[in-house]
């Protein structure tokens, strides 16, 4: 059997966390079991992570989703059963209160733009899956979107100079540090701004170009570029 499903509850670290709170509930979508036994560790080490099901194809993944209705899948985009971030569409519209993270071993640019594009708030490669899973899930579930840094750096390569004579130097600012993958409150940290200023930034940039969703406003910025390789 290619999937297999888990009770609530089971997370080891369950005990420590507070009743009452809603954990971040999570189905595992990858066609290797022993990856899928190292990912089921790595995330129910977090007391607020439970792993409900694990899949080991698109179609079981897809029936797990509709069974359990997970906050976050992590999606491998190499399985059986019609992979790939084309999948990723059909099972946003499908499943819109799901957030999708992939992982991957693709690291192509081109795919993680594709995947990003296509819904995904999460881009991570296996090899940076201890690093960045859990803080990929954590801002899945918050509504938040995660680029793997080196993908974000590939990608970024030039503003087009349309974009930079429409953009103010810190509109650009913020601009980057959304490519980047950054939260509204990181990225106030950084530029030493107000939250709320970080969001009145983006606000401008969103009608400046047009762009109606943060998602959008990734992909915008991924498109077009923000830093040198």
């Amino acid at each position: 059997m290619l999937g297999r499903e888990t009770t609530a509850g089971a997370s080891p670290s369950g005990d420590d966390f507070p009743s009452g709170v809603a954990k971040i509930r999570i189905v595992l979508a990858d066609d290797h079991r022993v990856v899928r036994s190292g990912l089921r560790l790595l995330l129910e080490h977090e007391p607020d992570f439970e792993v409900v099901a694990e899949a080991g194809d698109v179609e079981s993944a897809r029936r797990y989703v509709r069974g359990h209705h997970p906050t976050v899948l992590v999606l491998d985009l190499s399985m059986p059963g019609d992979p790939g971030a084309d999948t990723i569409p059909s099972l946003r519209a499908e499943f819109p209160s799901t957030q999708i993270v992939v992982l991957t071993a693709h690291r192509e640019p081109s795919l993680a733009r594709q995947a990003l594009d296509a819904g995904a708030l999460g881009y991570v490669l296996k090899d940076a899956a201890n690093d960045e899973l859990v803080v990929a899930v954590r801002r899945a579930a918050a509504g938040d979107s995660f680029l793997d840094p080196r993908l974000g750096a590939l990608l970024a390569v030039e503003l087009s100079s349309r974009t930079r004579d429409a953009l103010s130097e810190r509109e650009t600012d913020v601009l980057r540090q959304i490519a980047l993958g950054h939260t509204n409150a990181e990225i106030a940290k950084q530029l030493y701004l107000s939250v709320r200023t970080v969001e009145s930034h983006r606000a401008h940039l969103q009608h400046k170009l047009q762009i109606s969703t943060r998602a959008e406003l990734v992909g915008y910025a991924i498109e077009r570029g923000l830093i040198k390789a």
